[in-house]
């Protein structure tokens, strides 16, 4: 994994990590997946960070954190709950959050499930285990990606002078609420988009309007939440 793509804010705020023991190794891991599961270890090697290439620390306004990559071949390309746009029909959690964006904010079914517009806005999309093997949800958890990501969640609350929104969607995510400064950051929890969860929490929690409400209040610029 390249991490001198990154902005350089995140190079520096992340230094630590990248040069420690556990992530060496958990590099190692990942290449040795790759080798022994060849095109079977998603997203691309060029693709495991975008979530920090494609929004700069400096420029994060909403923090939405996943778990897992999506185990589908052509899916996963390193935005939690994002996929390439050709991917049809889109992911049952995908679809359920474009169904609570009809209801909050009254977007429209989008044709793409790609969130690459909401990355360039703002928005950082992050998974808290950033690769996976096809077909094995979590065959990736524990190897050092909890502990990257922990970090990632830190430097977040720690550096960002203005507001941030953190949502923390299911068990899992709200796991890490410790991680967070709540008392200048903006934390809303809900139940999880999964076919599993939506029923009980997720439908009718507004994150969306939410946020944006809280943007506002710190004077910062919103989110076009629409995706295409």
């Amino acid at each position: 994994m390249d991490t001198t793509t990154l902005a350089s804010d995140w190079q520096a705020a992340l230094a630590a990590e990248f040069s420690a023991p556990y992530f060496t190794a958990l590099t190692e891991f990942v290449a040795a997946e790759r080798t022994a599961h060849p095109g079977a270890v998603f997203p691309a090697e060029d693709e495991v960070l975008n979530a920090l290439k494609l929004t700069a620390l400096a420029d994060v306004k909403v923090f939405i954190l996943g778990q897992d990559p999506y185990p589908t071949r052509g899916h996963a390309h390193g935005l939690a709950f994002s996929v390439q746009p050709t991917v049809k029909p889109l992911p049952a959690s995908l679809r359920n959050i474009a169904k609570e964006l009809e209801s909050d904010l009254g977007l429209p079914k989008p044709t793409s499930g790609s969130l690459i517009p909401w990355a360039k806005q703002g928005v950082l999309l992050l998974n808290t285990v950033l690769t996976v093997r096809e077909g094995e949800a979590n065959s990736h958890q524990k190897r050092g990606w909890e502990k990257f990501t922990d970090a990632v969640i830190r430097a977040v609350s720690d550096a960002s002078a203005e507001r941030v929104v953190f949502i923390l969607w299911g068990k899992p995510a709200q796991k890490k609420e410790a991680l967070i400064d709540a008392r200048k950051h903006t934390i809303l929890k809900s139940a999880h988009p999964s076919p599993l969860s939506a029923s009980t929490g997720f439908f009718g929690s507004r994150p969306f309007s939410q946020a944006n409400a809280a943007l506002k209040a710190a004077g910062r610029t919103e989110i076009d939440w629409s995706f295409r």
